[in-house]
């Protein structure tokens, strides 16, 4: 009878740790081009640069809007985080008063007014009608209002969107305020749903031509167990979206 071979068990080696999130910080005035570019190159291609935009100098259109009103007016105003490489980016609208923002600056506001009729051409009636209607669906209640949120095709799927929206979504959470964001894709209503934003309005834009979906989350993210259960009217859901509008 002959001594059996010895068992050799297999030890794993340990799991190696999850590789560490992007940083994340306030965008600074420095960071205004890049910021215009990264927004640009996410949202270039999407619906509702094709709706609101005139085919004439559309990028060009786009990547100063961006400058105005995410570069310019969300460094500013402090509701500005993007990335440390500003591979991503999210601009909010703050409630009036919030600790560590600013107001909109004069000069800001009056470049806004007076370029964006010019922006979106034959298009701005239209796009400040819709305006209108996501207004009218946000909360009545002081709340924190996403109004761009990007990331460079190069860098998606790498939690880049959710990075840069935590902060604000943080602040929400302390001082026990709602947020909202406006969206024209189903995938980032998909997408935002992972943040705790539930869908609170499900309509149009006022010509009729995209959907268009307003969102609320309240204070921790917490979906209301009554929230409407949408059908996927476009069968996708992908892991992290190019930009908050699509």
């Amino acid at each position: 009878m002959t001594a059996g071979r010895p068992t050799v068990r297999r030890i794993d080696e340990p799991e190696e740790p999850p590789a560490p999130g992007p940083g994340v910080r306030l965008a600074e005035q420095r960071d205004v081009p890049r910021i215009a570019a990264t927004l640009t190159l996410a949202l270039g291609d999407s619906r509702w640069t094709r709706w609101a935009l005139p085919a004439d100098g559309r990028m060009q259109r786009l990547t100063r809007l961006h400058e105005l009103d995410a570069g310019h007016r969300g460094v500013a105003t402090g509701t500005a985080w993007v990335t440390d490489d500003v591979s991503g980016v999210a601009v909010w609208e703050a409630p009036e008063g919030a600790p560590g923002t600013r107001p909109v600056p004069a000069d800001v506001a009056a470049a806004l007014a007076r370029e964006l009729p010019h922006l979106t051409a034959e298009r701005f009636a239209v796009v400040t009608r819709t305006a209108e209607r996501v207004a009218a669906a946000r909360p009545d209640a002081p709340h924190w209002f996403l109004a761009h949120l990007g990331v460079r095709p190069t860098s998606r799927r790498q939690g880049f969107a959710a990075a840069v929206l935590a902060p604000a979504l943080a602040h929400c959470d302390e001082a026990g305020l709602p947020a909202a964001a406006a969206v024209y894709a189903w995938a980032n209503v998909r997408f935002l749903r992972r943040s705790g934003f539930a869908v609170a309005t499900a309509t149009r834009t006022a010509d009729d031509e995209l959907p268009l979906w307003v969102l609320h989350r309240a204070p921790g993210g917490e979906l209301p167990p009554g929230e409407v259960g949408y059908a996927d009217p476009e069968g996708v859901d992908p892991e992290d979206p190019g930009s908050s509008r699509g």
